[in-house]
């Protein structure tokens, strides 16, 4: 089973890698197509040079090995994908051969927490819709929703989300997915010493934090409200433990 995860930036995606990471029967990769993103887009991240070495830059090249054989023959494959990665000329036709989940974040602190390291933050920015695009493909081609779960309620109860996660995946689940060993693994990008700090120190999912509603910049607020409507659309999907 080859696993795509489709995530925004700042919604938990990287622990959510660490934990199928730690189960005995499953290849992760990570953001296979950021390497395709940044020299499309010209955008200069941290890391930048070092992410086009590691990576191909076509993404039918990556296509063909996220549908292709798994790493070490192993039985589940979880592939970690950054929605606004999925550009319009990437092709959809290879998506289909992929089995489909979405991981959100609540808007306005994504929001916030996106603005702190972005200069400047869109819609398409924030992964929301391509997650929604990608999300009624696959429930079109279906006939049912595909997996959804919120980045709150995992950190609320990890494994009541997570179990509710692989039976919907049609996976076991596994309590490995609850707990990993600090510091970077082989699976990390290379961009990982610029952002993976928290997640190195981390050896499992953090217990939720109570924080006031973050601020968004007024000139975001456009950015807010369309993010919220799509949020709504897929949330009212979410599974739940």
């Amino acid at each position: 089973m080859r696993i795509a995860m489709w995530s925004g930036p700042r919604n938990l995606s990287t622990a959510l890698m660490r934990a199928w990471g730690s189960r005995a029967d499953t290849a992760v990769v990570d953001e296979p197509l950021y390497a395709f993103y940044l020299d499309r887009t010209g955008l200069d991240h941290p890391g930048r040079a070092d992410v086009l070495a590691a990576q191909p830059t076509d993404w039918q090249a990556v296509a063909a090995t996220l549908t292709g054989p798994v790493p070490g023959g192993c039985p589940v494959w979880y592939q970690k994908h950054m929605a606004h990665h999925l550009l319009p000329e990437v092709g959809r036709d290879w998506l289909s051969l992929l089995t489909h989940a979405f991981l959100l974040r609540e808007p306005r602190a994504m929001l916030a927490s996106l603005a702190r390291v972005l200069d400047h933050v869109t819609v398409e920015s924030t992964g929301l819709p391509q997650q929604a695009e990608l999300f009624r493909r696959t429930a079109d081609r279906q006939g049912h929703a595909p997996p959804v779960i919120d980045a709150a309620d995992v950190l609320a109860d990890p494994e009541g989300t997570l179990r509710a996660l692989c039976d919907a995946l049609g996976v076991s689940f596994d309590l490995a997915m609850l707990q990993w060993a600090p510091g970077p693994r082989p699976e990390d990008g290379v961009w990982a010493p610029h952002w993976y700090a928290s997640v190195w120190r981390s050896t499992g999912f953090e217990a939720p934090k109570r924080e006031e509603p973050a601020d968004i910049p007024g000139h975001l607020a456009g950015v807010l409200e369309a993010c919220e409507a799509l949020y709504a659309e897929l949330h009212s999907h979410r599974l739940t433990a």
